[in-house]
């Protein structure tokens, strides 16, 4: 199934990557990584939340849905203050999902970019020493980020005996999407609490 949503997806890949990969750039500074925080801090929060309500999703850990404070600590280490973190947009465009098979293809979306994750820290902690301790996002897939993809690769196999594939394609296809619209600015954002 990975596979497959690999293939039916492939256009948008290159895009989001480039959001990350832009952090492998020899002029790399700490205020585009924390831009870059900010960026998935948007994302990555509200599909925390529509996955922690789906009807029916389940996860061996649920640790695994509940990265964005883990992006929240990092930007308190950059000197973001906690209100001010509190205040951070989101995309408005994420909502509850209606099961567990649209859910599976959004949560494909984010757990693909996991596998740069472990290059991108090492690159950025060789280039700047003092952003070692605002890594911990990147850092919670360290030794893990294979195992947890291949994780995702068993479920979605389980589940695609039961519904086919198309489900998740279109859902990764609906998530890619807004991820592209949401990482390039072009998304309407809401501030918590607003």
């Amino acid at each position: 199934m990975l596979a497959r949503l690999d293939a039916a997806t492939r256009d948008s890949h290159a895009e989001l990557d480039a959001y990350w990969l832009d952090l492998m750039a020899q002029g790399v500074t700490a205020d585009r990584y924390r831009e870059q925080l900010m960026r998935v801090y948007g994302f990555e929060a509200p599909l925390e939340s529509a996955l922690a309500y789906t009807p029916n999703f389940v996860v061996a850990d649920r640790r695994d849905l509940t990265r964005s404070g883990l992006i929240v600590q990092d930007l308190i280490a950059l000197g973001m203050r906690p209100a001010t973190a509190s205040r951070l947009p989101q995309c408005r465009k994420i909502e509850p999902f209606r099961d567990a098979n649209e859910a599976l293809g959004w949560w494909y979306v984010s757990e693909r970019q996991s596998q740069l994750y472990n290059g991108i820290k090492r690159h950025l902690v060789s280039r700047l020493p003092e952003l070692a301790h605002a890594c911990t996002f990147l850092a919670s897939y360290d030794g893990v980020a294979a195992a947890r993809w291949q994780q995702l690769g068993v479920v979605l196999d389980a589940q695609a005996w039961k519904h086919g594939h198309e489900p998740f394609v279109a859902a990764a296809r609906t998530a890619f999407a807004c991820a592209r619209r949401w990482f390039s600015g072009t998304e309407p954002v809401v501030a918590r609490g607003a």
